[in-house]
């Protein structure tokens, strides 16, 4: 009888493990962010669940104080871009409307920037060849604005800017540390394009860089490095990124807490705020809290965005 039941066991142990393995499977889909598009030329979006979090971070800069931390609770999910735009979806918008982005854009020479009379997001003059799969480049505050405007046309859902508060919680991923992979600066090679070793020996800027290499010496195909907790790639690195937000600091005694942005309209605020870094950067501006703060109509090589957009109740 005892022999019987192990040879009944044995038997049963294939079909054991095959339940296991479909019910592990079945448990990391769920775990996994809800990915979507809603049209052939729509970016792919990453829902993001609701969720509180401590906004900025005590210190920064001189002139650029992080903070003060304060609590925000966002009571709804929404959906961000899971990679930064890219230069084929840009290109969708401009073949669609005719949209012209001129020249002057500015480009790093050594450790000034200067504006290059040809600089354009076709054309970087940056000396990297151009790429489909580049985040787009050498775009201002108000380009984004007019392609996110022509995406919510284009697909019926409402688009935009993420809100600097969105963005934040967005990019921590569900950590609350200094940096998206941790605390440890140079451990950022993993999941961003920074100013690494390979940058640095081959542009030799001022500042120190990251003691590691992503591979990328210059501007990365999106999605190419390990996402963060939410499965969104190069919140950190690559691309400075716009948002909606009038950029004041330190944050005001007025600035929401629910997850909306803040200022008013375009034409009617001095700086908005870009989030996130590039492969230029300093590390310490690759922090999560850290914000840079550039005017509406200014295009740099080294900005870009992401899109959000709101979800149904």
């Amino acid at each position: 009888m005892q022999r019987d039941f192990w040879h009944g066991l044995l038997a049963l142990t294939p079909a054991l493990l095959l339940g296991l393995a479909a019910l592990a499977a079945q448990a990391d889909e769920s775990d996994a962010p809800r990915v979507f598009r809603d049209c052939d030329v729509c970016p792919a979006m990453v829902e993001v669940p609701p969720g509180d979090f401590i906004m900025g971070a005590e210190g920064g800069e001189e002139d650029r104080p992080d903070g003060p931390p304060h609590a925000v609770s966002i009571k709804r999910a929404f959906a961000i871009g899971q990679f930064e735009v890219t230069n084929r979806e840009f290109a969708a918008f401009v073949d669609d409307t005719g949209y012209e982005t001129e020249p002057p854009c500015a480009v790093r020479v050594g450790d000034e920037w200067l504006a290059h009379p040809e600089a354009h997001w076709t054309d970087l003059q940056t000396g990297q060849e151009w790429r489909a799969e580049h985040p787009v480049a050498c775009v201002n505050w108000l380009d984004a604005r007019a392609y996110v405007a022509w995406l919510a046309e284009t697909s019926g859902q409402p688009y935009r800017l993420p809100s600097e508060a969105e963005w934040e919680y967005a990019a921590r991923g569900g950590v609350s540390g200094d940096f998206p992979w941790g605390q440890d600066p140079h451990e950022a090679c993993s999941q961003a394009n920074v100013y690494d070793s390979s940058a640095q020996a081959m542009h030799g800027y001022s500042w120190q860089p990251a003691d590691c290499d992503d591979g990328f010496a210059m501007l990365a195909p999106v999605g190419r490095l390990q996402p963060n907790g939410f499965g969104l790639h190069d919140v950190a690195g690559n691309l400075w990124e716009w948002v909606e937000d009038c950029y004041e600091a330190p944050y005001p005694a007025d600035i929401p807490v629910d997850g909306s942005s803040y200022g008013p309209p375009p034409g009617q605020c001095d700086r908005r705020s870009v989030r996130g870094g590039s492969w230029t950067s300093r590390i310490s501006r690759q922090r999560l809290a850290f914000r840079g703060r550039d005017p509406e109509d200014l295009r740099y090589s080294i900005f870009g965005f992401r899109v959000a957009r709101s979800l149904p109740e």
